[in-house]
């Protein structure tokens, strides 16, 4: 019985090796297919950004132009074109994560069923050596030919063990990599979730982008000199509105604790905005003095064509939000107004649309609406602004003595209150 064990103990090594590599054959075709798949997934995603990176040039270099109702037009319709892209971009990213989840889910099932055979191996191994150490080693050497055959088979058996020692540290080894592909697949699908969520979004700035170019063609009837007379208009509008504006936030002056706020730093606040372009800066700018009676422009304008996702710069709870009840001239037009922990408020002004709710909790860099150019704004852009939350307020317009902006909600401030986002960003 001795030399029948000790003649098996090689080829059980062996059978304990090949346990180890069956699985992987299937497995390794079905992997080499689907990264094929995503390898093609990732050139599509490279020429697509490559078309988004020219369109954002074409937008840029409109931009620069007068601003008319062609070049309104053609920045709406190049606007189109480029979310169109991005939609192509994050559904290739949708059919890259769910690849990946299923390429994990592969190996899963191929280290799961490798397991399961390296631990059956291993226990009839272990179960061979059992029997084999109940054996002396006298009997042993009876039992052989030779005494050279004895060592042969003694050398064997250490030999198998030595293999088996090997064999479960590698078991080992993929149990931890079975544990690492398990989080990665819970990463995987988190990141879908987020992708599924960015596209719903950027459908979304598709239809506002298309309802807005709807509204300015019916609005000024395709003629320019309509377009002109539109933006006059809202001009003289806003002149009137920033005036008493301007009257009503003069008697706002009770004193501010400077302790209420944190010491201005950078970091403190996130970016608005994926890419932070400024159109006009905070306090006394060129334009500020023409625009505002006050002479100072209380936050940052950023270039942001409509329907770009705009997220909080950090977390804290919606205070109120304008989602309805718009007017051309009329401060920010569509807006959220958030308060955070830290004694500052902020604000997103001039959106096409709001997402969130007042009393609504807001994690940094969620997305709470997206940019246009309601209210008074001479073109798409992000107002952002950064208050001392003690001494902001929001009223009715009709409290500044405004008509054409009665029913409208405002935020004002005392001038103190009125803070540098460039500050904290």
């Amino acid at each position: 019985m001795s030399r029948v064990l000790f003649v098996f103990l090689p080829s059980a090594s062996c059978l304990l090796l090949s346990l180890f590599l069956l699985p992987t054959i299937a497995y390794a075709q079905s992997a080499a297919e689907i990264q094929t798949q995503i390898e093609a997934n990732n050139k599509q995603i490279t020429t697509l950004q490559a078309e988004i990176v020219a369109f954002q040039k074409e937008l840029d270099a409109l931009g620069a132009k007068k601003n008319t109702l062609q070049s309104t037009i053609s920045s709406l319709t190049l606007s189109q074109k480029q979310l169109a892209s991005q939609i192509k971009v994050t559904e290739s990213k949708i059919t890259s994560a769910n690849l990946q989840i299923k390429q994990l889910s592969f190996s899963i099932d191929d280290k799961e069923a490798s397991i399961v055979a390296d631990q059956d191996a291993i226990s009839k191994s272990l179960r061979q050596i059992a029997e084999r150490e109940q054996m002396p080693l006298v009997a042993t050497l009876i039992s052989s030919n030779s005494l050279s055959e004895a060592w042969q088979l003694t050398d064997e058996a250490l030999q198998f063990n030595r293999a088996l020692k090997r064999d479960i540290s590698d078991l080992r080894v993929v149990r931890t990599e079975l544990a690492t592909n398990r989080d990665e697949v819970t990463a995987a699908k988190a990141k879908l979730v987020a992708l599924q969520r960015d596209l719903a979004i950027q459908k979304k700035s598709v239809e506002v982008s298309k309802a807005a170019q709807q509204k300015l063609l019916a609005d000024t009837k395709n003629q320019e000199s309509t377009y002109q007379k539109l933006v006059a208009q809202k001009r003289a509008e806003q002149a009137e509105f920033e005036a008493q504006l301007f009257e009503y936030e003069s008697q706002l002056r009770q004193a501010l604790d400077p302790s209420s706020i944190p010491l201005a730093r950078a970091g403190i606040l996130a970016p608005p905005l994926a890419q932070l372009s400024i159109t006009q800066n905070f306090g006394r700018t060129v334009d500020s003095v023409r625009l505002y009676k006050s002479g100072t422009h209380g936050g940052v304008d950023y270039r942001a064509r409509i329907g770009t996702p705009v997220k909080a710069a950090l977390s804290g709870i919606v205070v109120d939000t304008e989602s309805v009840r718009i007017k051309n001239g009329c401060q920010y037009g569509k807006w959220v107004l958030l308060k955070h922990a830290n004694g500052l408020s902020t604000i997103y002004g001039h959106l096409s649309f709001v997402y969130m709710r007042p009393g609504d909790t807001v994690a940094t860099g969620q997305v709470v609406g997206l940019s246009g150019d309601t209210g008074f704004a001479e073109g798409p852009h992000l107002h952002f602004g950064v208050y001392a939350t003690a001494g902001v307020r929001i009223v009715d317009a009709s409290a500044l003595g405004s008509v054409n902006c009665a029913g409208i909600k405002t935020v004002a401030a005392n001038p103190a209150a009125y803070l540098n986002p460039l500050s904290y960003l």
